[in-house]
């Protein structure tokens, strides 16, 4: 990891009425893997979607928040995987912080191990772990004038996801669900998250926001469910490892962050805990 971290690229992706959509994404460049947090930027108030990763990108996502000039409200975390919550304790232990049951449980039964796992990452990582206090369940509710709606996807990237929806603007926080233009990081259950990708693309919006890359739209929701096909090709023919990285990065050289399959093969293909 370099010295001096590349700068993220910040956006208004969203506008309407009173209500504005923020995107910050870190560096795709390095061992960076482009995440990707978002500001519901309303008339009075703000809620963040995920807290980034490293500490200097989380700090810059707070500075980008607080500079908009609004009260932080709430921030979701939209599930246990450190790239999105490493971040919040480093810069929102001061905010609420929402999450499925089982995120808050996963992050307070083994928040310090996923800290104790990436020591290499040094003063990039926290020096301390927030566990949300604050749980949510699938439904909806309204916050300074926006309807959200809320829902649980099981069984995709991760055990447990959360969604969040914004119905009247089109607006859909998918988060890892999608990657946009950047390498998926698999998991075992790619046809389940496949099927959930389809369904995803007959619903009624038109903005989807991934946890990596830019914002996307129904295209490149199509193109995640087409690498998913690729990659449970590659595993059906044998290829693991590198042979598997290997075919995955040839055959999609548009898509960036390579520096993903480091992180998820030895969980893929191995043994090692899923922290």
């Amino acid at each position: 990891m370099p010295d001096q971290l590349p700068d993220p690229v910040k956006m208004v992706v969203k506008q309407a009425g009173d209500v504005r959509i923020h995107t910050f994404i870190s560096a795709f460049t390095h061992n960076n893997i482009a995440n990707a947090t978002h500001i519901v930027e309303s008339k009075n108030c703000l809620v963040l979607v995920d807290a980034q990763f490293l500490v200097p990108y989380a700090r810059k996502f707070r500075e980008y928040a607080d500079g908009l000039g609004k009260p932080i409200e709430r921030l979701y975390l939209s599930h246990r995987h450190p790239d999105h919550w490493f971040g919040s304790g480093a810069a929102f232990s001061d905010v609420a912080i929402y999450a499925l049951p089982e995120t808050a449980r996963f992050i307070a039964e083994h928040g310090e191990d996923s800290l104790s796992d990436h020591w290499k990452l040094g003063d990039l990582a926290p020096d301390n772990i927030v566990v949300p206090k604050e749980t949510v369940e699938p439904g909806e509710c309204t916050i300074d004038g926006v309807r959200y709606v809320f829902d649980r996807v099981t069984e995709t990237e991760v055990d447990f996801h959360l969604t969040i929806k914004l119905p009247e603007l089109g607006v859909y926080f998918a988060q890892d669900l999608i990657y946009s233009g950047t390498h998926l990081y698999l998991s075992q259950d790619m046809g389940h998250w496949s099927r959930v990708l389809e369904a995803m693309v007959s619903e009624d919006y038109e903005l989807f926001l991934p946890g990596h890359g830019f914002p996307a739209d129904k295209v490149e929701v199509a193109r995640n469910i087409e690498y998913l096909a690729a990659a449970r090709q590659a595993v059906a023919d044998g290829l693991t490892g590198e042979d598997f990285k290997s075919f995955l990065v040839q055959r999609y050289p548009e898509r960036k962050c390579p520096g993903i399959f480091d992180i998820y093969l030895p969980r893929l293909f191995g043994d090692a805990r899923s922290f």
